[in-house]
């Protein structure tokens, strides 16, 4: 029995792609921008000499730089998961690194494959396109996963800060300075924001609309509204402390109960195609006898169509709004 190396070589060119990604993000920016290496980024530049206006018109332009290139064709697909992960190259580079990986993939499948020339090109384009999306949805997600673990305990070391006296905008740059990234560099500009003038509250929502974060609107509204009409923040804090806790037990509680049904939804989802391909590994003339049949491609655009509503069903069934 035959079996071709060609999807085994499709696998590790498309993990090539995302180490070379990573590798040149690390080498690029350092290792202390990865998000596994938790450490305060914003006063680790201004240790190291950096002006603190420098810093905080740095951070802004990588926080927001994606969201303004939407208008580009495609990238408007990755610039709202870019932005959440706060990936600091630029709309520019990450266009050249997707054009540049497609093309070491196209390499790749030329020297490791025999495949046609349309076949190679579509491919490395998928790969380089693909790869880079796959890269920073996996960033935007942990990225946004340590934010909402952070968001109760800044919040709570706020209350403790207004309950011995100091100021709101104190509060803001002592959590800044006593939590870690990626949401001590997020209070950093908000605290710096506030020093050179910006509204408290306005910083805040302005945070909120670009990480998405619907505990992040409450204490912006929080915040907004205390402002506005007065009261003790240091109780409304606390309160929300309270309610920001809660509801993150209560996500992880419907995500564990959920966590079967989804591994379900996908092995059920996956399967046909892992089937598929396996077949056409171990067996490249299977279905050749049926091709020529006037009902194969329709059945195939059958079961494709059925594919994706078992994604759709098992994803609306897993999905539960709290």
């Amino acid at each position: 029995m035959f079996i071709s190396a060609e999807p085994i070589i499709y696998g590790l060119i498309f993990i090539g792609v995302l180490v070379l990604v990573e590798g040149l993000y690390l080498t690029v920016f350092g290792k202390s921008i990865s998000l596994n290496n938790r450490v305060n980024r914003r006063l680790d530049m201004l240790e190291k000499g950096a002006n603190r206006e420098e810093v905080m018109e740095k951070l802004r332009k990588e926080m927001s730089q994606h969201m303004k290139s939407r208008k580009i064709p495609l990238y408007s697909l990755l610039a709202s998961k870019a932005q959440k992960a706060a990936i600091a190259f630029s709309p520019r580079q990450l266009i050249m690194i997707m054009l540049g990986l497609s093309g070491v993939a196209f390499m790749g499948l030329t020297v490791g494959t025999e495949t046609s020339l349309p076949v190679r090109a579509v491919m490395s384009v998928v790969m380089g396109v693909g790869g880079i999306y796959f890269w920073v949805n996996s960033k935007a997600k942990k990225r946004m996963s340590m934010i909402e673990e952070q968001l109760p305990d800044a919040v709570e070391l706020m209350v403790r800060s207004l309950r011995v006296g100091h100021p709101f905008s104190s509060a803001i740059q002592i959590v800044s300075k006593e939590i870690k990234d990626p949401l001590a560099s997020e209070f950093g500009i908000i605290a710096d924001e506030s020093a050179y003038g910006r509204d408290m509250g306005e910083a805040l929502k302005d945070m909120a609309e670009r990480i998405e974060l619907q505990d992040l609107r409450f204490l912006a509204v929080a915040v907004s509204i205390q402002q506005q009409s007065g009261g003790n923040l240091a109780e409304i804090l606390a309160g929300l402390a309270q309610v920001i806790r809660s509801r993150f037990r209560l996500f992880r509680r419907v995500k564990a109960i959920t966590a079967e049904a989804q591994w379900s939804g996908k092995f059920l989802s996956g399967f046909p195609v892992f089937a598929l391909i396996a077949i056409n590994v171990m067996d490249p003339h299977y279905y050749d006898e049926v091709m020529d049949h006037p009902y194969f491609i329709p059945a195939c655009l059958f079961v494709a169509g059925f594919l994706t509503l078992n994604l759709i069903v098992m994803r609306w069934l897993t999905n539960i709004k709290v």
